[in-house]
């Protein structure tokens, strides 16, 4: 693919580019928001170094890809940039956020397209990166008997075990924790590709089967989806942001700098509900 107002460099054949000459606290252009836009297509997360916005601006980003998606476990009352979710750990931290391999907010009824993460502060020695993997790749190199079997199955993805179970939290007043039925394998709405749509996060098993054939599947499928030559790591910078495809990737954020702290700010940009095109 040809650009022309941004350079794009890969980090790997498979996933992942850094973008070069974007200014993310200025409003993009037509030209140049397509071939941003296109080159998340074609990498499925895309990255930009030294960059500086304020909550405003990172939202007027985000917002130039669609509705700003909210976050199940915010509370609007009681936070000025609402649509705006604070990704912290430190030395009181006893889990921390993106620890498992996932997509984000997969539990919701119409889970986020993209994720746009602006880091501020990162441990002193480094760490602290992010993983992503491509799910296209997953789903493409199963073999044709497991793909035709992925393809007619669908999967529960549950909010509850995640902001209730292991952080403790409470949904907001009269609201529950998402939970919903996604297809394993989900067909892209840009691409028209297909990605196998499954996740130790939030997914807690396969509608029709018993629970030993469910959870044997899914960790298979699990594992093949973690195959090292699907994946990019990114080494984060203060000021860098990390924008990736909800639809087409996971992602997992390494937690190897306890106590250290670690500080960053994300907009997800809202989506709509997987489908699988035969």
């Amino acid at each position: 693919m040809t650009y022309e107002t941004i350079e794009v460099r890969k980090l790997t054949p498979a996933i992942g580019a850094e973008i070069f000459g974007v200014d993310l606290a200025k409003p993009l252009g037509n030209q140049q928001f397509q071939e941003v836009h296109d080159a998340l297509m074609e990498n499925l997360v895309i990255f930009f170094r030294d960059q500086d916005m304020t909550h405003d601006q990172h939202k007027d980003f985000g917002r130039r890809f669609g509705k700003l998606h909210m976050h199940p476990s915010s509370n609007p009352v009681s936070q000025i940039h609402p649509e705006i979710l604070t990704i912290k750990a430190d030395g009181n931290s006893k889990y921390v956020a993106g620890e498992e391999w996932h997509t984000d907010v997969s539990c919701d009824p119409e889970p986020p397209m993209g994720s746009i993460l602006y880091m501020k502060e990162l441990p002193p020695d480094g760490g602290g990166n992010t993983l992503f993997a491509n799910m296209y790749r997953a789903f493409e190199t199963l073999s044709a008997p497991i793909q035709k079997l992925c393809e007619g199955l669908v999967a529960v993805h549950d909010g509850a075990q995640v902001y209730g179970g292991r952080f403790g939290r409470t949904p907001p007043p009269g609201k529950s924790f998402p939970r919903s039925e996604h297809p394993v394998v989900r067909t892209h709405p840009v691409t028209g590709r297909k990605a196998l749509y499954v996740n130790r996060n939030f997914t807690t098993g396969i509608v029709g089967l018993r629970k030993h054939e469910s959870d044997a599947l899914l960790e298979m499928l699990y594992r093949h989806s973690e195959t090292p030559e699907f994946q990019c790591r990114f080494v984060w910078q203060p000021n860098s942001v990390a924008f990736w495809d909800n639809r087409s990737a996971m992602h997992h954020a390494m937690w190897d700098y306890f106590p250290h702290s670690r500080l960053g700010y994300r907009v997800t940009v809202a989506g709509d509900k997987p489908f699988l095109r035969a």
